[in-house]
This record gives C-alpha cells, sequence and structure tokens, in this order.
C-alpha cells in the first residue's frame, strides 16, 4: 500500500501539544502565520510550516520577524544522510537569520527544537582565513572560472605538481633537489613522494621519474604548463 503524501496539516498537532506544554496558548493560521502561540506578556512565537526545506520557507519565516523575534521554522523529520546533511546546513543557515528551527518525526510525533531564534553572532575563524589568503597568493593566474565543479580544480598545488611534471619530462629522471632548483618548486620532493595524481614514481633513492600517467598528463596539461613556464627575459 502506498505511503499517504505528508501534508503541511500533518504537523500542526504534535507542534501546538508541544508548545502547550510550554504554557503556550496556540492557534492555527492567524493572520499570514501558520501557527501563533502567546503567552502572558511576551512577545508571540510564530512557526512557519513545510513539508521540507525551500527557500519559500525561509522567505516566508524572515516575513514574520516583522512581527516577532521568536519565529521557527517547522518540518518534518527525515531519515538518512541526505536529510541529516539538509539539517546541519539549515540549522546554520536558521542561526544567520536569527530563526528557530525545528523537526516533527511524524511517526510519533516528536517534535525537537534545533536552534532558537537569537541575534547572530558570527565566529571568524583565522586558520581559514588564512588557508583562502595562502591559496590566493601562491596561485598562478586565474586558471579557474568561478562556478565551476571542484573536480579537476586548477590549485595552487597542482600548478606545482606540474612544474615538477615538466622538470621530468624534459629531463627524464631527476633528483629531487634538481627538480625543486629547476621548477622553484621548494617542496618538490613531497609533492613527488606523496603523488596525489599518479604522475610520479621514484626509481632510486632520491631520484624520480613520469609514471605512464604522468607522460600523458604532459599532453593533457600542456596548456596549464606552457601557462606556468616563465617568460624568456627581454634580450
Amino acid at each position: 500500500m502506498a505511503k499517504s503524501k505528508v501534508r503541511e496539516t500533518d504537523l500542526y498537532a504534535p507542534l501546538k501539544t508541544f508548545l502547550e506544554g510550554q504554557g503556550y496558548e496556540v492557534k492555527g493560521e492567524v493572520g499570514a502565520a501558520d501557527i501563533v502561540a502567546c503567552r502572558g506578556e511576551e512577545d508571540p512565537l510564530i512557526v512557519e510550516m513545510k513539508t521540507g526545506f525551500s527557500l519559500s520557507l525561509f522567505h516566508q519565516a524572515i516575513a514574520r520577524q516583522a512581527v516577532t523575534d521568536i519565529v521557527y521554522i517547522a518540518v518534518p523529520r527525515g531519515r538518512g544522510a541526505t536529510f541529516r546533511k539538509a539539517l546541519k546546513a539549515n540549522t546554520a543557515l536558521c542561526r544567520r537569520l536569527g530563526l528557530g528551527l525545528i523537526t516533527v518525526r511524524l511517526a510519533d510525533g516528536l517534535v525537537e527544537p534545533h536552534a532558537d531564534p537569537a541575534p547572530y553572532q558570527p565566529r571568524r575563524s583565522k586558520h581559514k582565513k588564512a588557508a583562502l589568503l595562502r591559496e590566493f597568493a601562491k596561485r598562478t593566474g586565474d586558471p579557474n572560472k568561478g562556478g565551476s565543479t571542484r573536480q579537476g580544480l586548477m590549485t595552487a598545488y597542482r600548478q606545482d605538481a606540474l612544474r615538477c611534471l615538466e622538470v621530468l619530462s624534459n629531463c627524464g629522471p631527476t633528483k629531487a633537489a634538481h627538480v625543486a632548483q629547476q621548477s622553484g618548486v621548494e617542496t618538490a620532493r613531497r609533492i613527488m613522494a606523496d603523488n596525489h595524481y599518479g604522475w610520479f614514481e621514484r626509481v632510486q633513492t632520491g631520484i624520480y621519474a613520469l609514471t605512464h600517467t604522468g607522460e600523458k598528463a604532459v599532453i593533457d596539461y600542456n596548456e596549464a604548463i606552457v601557462a606556468l613556464s616563465p617568460e624568456p627575459a627581454p634580450k
């Protein structure tokens, strides 16, 4: 037998029971709000419901902030990694927007708050900022179009690996120290030893050569390698 489609109204009874347990008087569809709850002289609490996370749900909740600071969004509790990932991302978004977030497990009516409305206070990550600026400064040129998929992006690390690739392509099996000197990549030995792209192999102690994959990469990345090569000094 096929499962019946979840409706927004399925969330109402569990939410009403939960809020009444907190001492609120609860009414549905008051003005433009899905749920309004009042308790004594406090500001009203508003809940906007949807059967899943959506941009329109956030739009509605933000609009209700013109009425009160206590605004929640509510969605059915899902299962699996996809929902957990969405819940984590949308909880973070709610905190940024000063919204609360509630899930309702329809199987048994369990109501679980994940975030409460509060002013957002951003926490800066000095480590992430330093890493971003380091990658920006070290990357040569602007090889990627904004909006490209993450796979295959030209990072500063890949550019350094390509510089090592070019030296080995021109010189054959070469000492790591010589590769570092010729390429200008101080970390050449580590890059070739880590062999993240499968381009390098150690043929003797401290000596590296190209693999078949590396030889193919010389052709595949020819334009990028040329772009990385320094222009000859004017005579």
